[in-house]
Parts: C-alpha cells; structure tokens; sequence
C-alpha cells in the first residue's frame, strides 16, 4: 500500500491560521501530479506548531480532498504516549489509512520505552503504524533490534528512515519481518535506499516537483534505470537548497514561488534569509520548475 513518492505535505497558512482552502487545493494538486501517497502534519507540515484542533482538522481536510485515490498516513507522533494514542484513534476515525509516529523526542526513552510506547499506539487502533526514526531531531535513535522486534506487532507497517545509514535499509529488510515497509525521509539518498531494499520515500522535495519525483519513482519500479537516474539526477540541486536553511521555511518559499503557499512559517522557524531565498530561486530555475 506504502511506496513510492510519498509526499510530506506543507501547511498552508493565511494571516495566522490553516489556509484551509488553500491546503485542499494543494492536496488535489499533488495527488493530480501523480504524488502516489500524502502525509499531513508531520514535520514538514508544521506539526509542533499547529495545536491540537489544527493537527486533526488538518488530518480530516486532507482525507476529505483525497476520497481515497491515493493513501493518506497521517502524522501522528508525540513524545506523550497518551497524546499519540489520542491521534492515532483520531485518524483510523477519520479514515487515514495509516499513521506515522516519531520516535518520542526530549524524553530520550530506552530502546524498551520505545518499544512500550509504540506497541501501545499499535494496539489502540486497527490502522499502519508507520515508525519515523530521525535521531536528528529526535535525540534517540531506535536500533534494528528494537524495530525488528515491533515488525512482529500487528499494525507496525514500516519505518520512515532519516538516519541517513544506509546500512539501515538492507539490515532492517532481512531482520524485519516480511512486508515491512521501509521509506526514506532522506530525498538526497533516494537512489542509494531503494538500491538497498527501501520502497519509496516520504519526500520534502515532491511538495513542488510532484511530477518528477513520482516518475522517478515510477522508473525505478519499471527497472527503466536510464530514466530513474535522469530524474534523479536532475532533482538533486533541489534536494540540498530545500534544505539550505531549517526546513520547512525553503520548501514553504519554494512552493510561493509556485503560487501554492503563503512562504511563512510559524515561529520559531525563522523566514527564510535572502541568501537562502536564493538558493532556492537558483535551484527550482536549474530543474526547471520556474523561469
């Protein structure tokens, strides 16, 4: 069900508050792109941001806009087992087809409190739990050991990757059970994850080149390997500036340029510099996103 281009879907703001049209809109134009699956309010979504009527209004737009023509994983992490158990059950109401939960970030929980807080999640609802491991941002990282050992749980689905270990794909593909879905959070190590066993990745870059990433996606699984790396290669300038700066402000600006989104961001992610502004112009230019 989980492959492919996936994408990690900004939150459109207007004066302040959820863009909620806006949102919509830019829901239906990824999916019309041919974006083979959406994530709302995770990371790139602003979900530290947004409280929690946002978070699951922004949840209900989305599935309400896709009418099931492409999934719909719904962000649903917290660092309150509580908390993303309250999310979990929220969007198996409103008819995700399946949650992503990041690993519980400034707790810094044992390799068994994240097991605990994730079985618990998995067995709140009937809906894909999908692991998001980013020790980047979340301080802890969960070892292969731990997620082969949640992969036995009905209800954990896969894992979004962002270690940026590209050992992580082929050790998890043969320690994890089968059909454990293995997606990249890494767009600049696509060709390398999926060379190693991954199935597609939950992406900051298909927000404003849903086209080419869901075709090179697509390439990748036709085994057209001559058109996979044409499309890799030209999208690459595009991963590193829409990560110039803290994300999501370049991919929040790049996406203005498009005329898809207001380009600010919630606080205390900062506007994106001039600098950085052009970095992004220079990028979307060069993959010929724009003029």
């Amino acid at each position: 069900m989980f492959k492919g281009s996936i994408t990690a879907l900004i939150t459109p703001f207007k004066n302040g508050e959820v863009d909620e049209e806006g949102f919509q809109s830019f829901v239906d134009w990824q999916i019309n792109e041919g974006s083979h699956g959406v994530v709302p309010v995770g990371t790139t979504g602003e979900s530290p941001t947004l409280n929690h009527d946002e978070h699951k209004r922004v949840v209900e737009l989305c599935i309400d806009v896709a009418k099931g023509r492409v999934p719909v994983i719904a962000g649903a992490g917290s660092n309150s087992t509580e908390e993303a158990v309250d999310f979990t059950k929220h969007a198996k109401a409103a008819g995700a087809d399946g949650v992503l939960h990041v690993c519980p970030y400034y707790n810094k929980p044992t390799q068994e409190g994240l097991y605990l807080h994730f079985k618990e999640i998995a067995e709140c609802a009937d809906i894909p739990v999908i692991i998001y491991n980013i020790p980047g941002r979340s301080v802890v990282d969960m070892s292969n050991e731990t997620m082969a050992k949640l992969s036995k749980l009905p209800n954990i689905a896969g894992v979004k990757d962002a270690t940026c270990d590209l050992a992580r794909p082929l050790n998890s593909r043969l320690e994890c059970e089968e059909g454990f879905v293995q997606l990249s959070g890494e767009d600049a190590t696509i060709g390398a994850f999926l060379g190693q066993g991954g199935d597609g990745c939950i992406s900051v870059t298909s927000n404003v080149a849903p086209k080419l990433c869901s075709e090179m996606h697509e390439a990748w699984q036709a085994r057209d390997l001559d058109g996979f790396a044409e499309r890799r290669d030209r999208l690459a300038p595009l991963h590193d500036a829409l990560f110039c700066e803290t994300s999501p402000a370049p991919v929040k600006y790049a996406a203005h340029l498009l005329g898809k989104s207001d380009p600010k961001c919630r606080l205390p992610i900062a506007p994106l510099s001039e600098q950085g502004q052009e970095t992004v112009r220079k990028a979307m230019v060069k993959v010929g996103l724009i003029n």
